[in-house]
């Protein structure tokens, strides 16, 4: 797996931007005692690593904005492994399904992707997690977990929908 310097420069970029998003901007929640629900928009450049650059960069985003983001702030809870693997699908899940179609892609089809990302790591991993660590019920996290997910999922379809057409229209630019 190889990069061009501008790939490695724009993944770069997405992952200082999903640190400080998931980091510094986000807020923590407690969930019935436990830090258990974090809004923030972090995801959002990890999502652009994956359709804009491919499933690989952004798996690389994932890491790497998992790994340097807990040594830049830890939330006050310990390093668990299943947050990066979290964080690696969610930049590799939409690069495998939307960027060889990356030009042409609808924005029904980003949200379908966005929505089957986001539930399958944002919702039922990371909650798994969760109760693994706080050694709480999965149930009891669950429902508010699916509750801010289901808010976020529009503004992540919108945002990323926005960039990548700027993004595009930016490149031709360059040509």
């Amino acid at each position: 797996m190889t990069f061009s310097t501008k790939t490695a420069t724009n993944v770069g970029l997405l992952v200082a931007v999903s640190i400080i998003l998931t980091r510094v901007l986000g807020v923590v929640i407690p969930v019935g005692g436990v830090m258990a629900l974090r809004l923030s928009f972090g995801e959002i450049p990890l999502i652009l690593a994956g359709v804009l650059f491919g499933p690989a960069a952004g798996a690389v985003a994932g890491a790497s904005s998992d790994l340097i983001g807990f040594m830049v702030n830890s939330h006050g809870g310990p390093y668990f492994p299943g947050f990066t693997v979290s964080a690696v699908l969610t930049g590799m899940l939409p690069g495998l399904f939307l960027y060889p179609r990356r030009h042409t892609f609808s924005l029904t089809q980003l949200l379908a992707v966005i929505f089957l990302t986001d539930m399958i790591t944002g919702v039922l991993l990371n909650t798994l997690w969760l109760s693994v660590m706080m050694d709480t019920g999965f149930w009891v996290l669950l429902p508010p977990r699916v509750v801010s997910r289901l808010a976020t999922i529009p503004v992540y379809t919108a945002v990323v929908y926005l960039t990548r057409r700027a993004y595009q229209a930016s490149q031709l630019r360059t040509l």
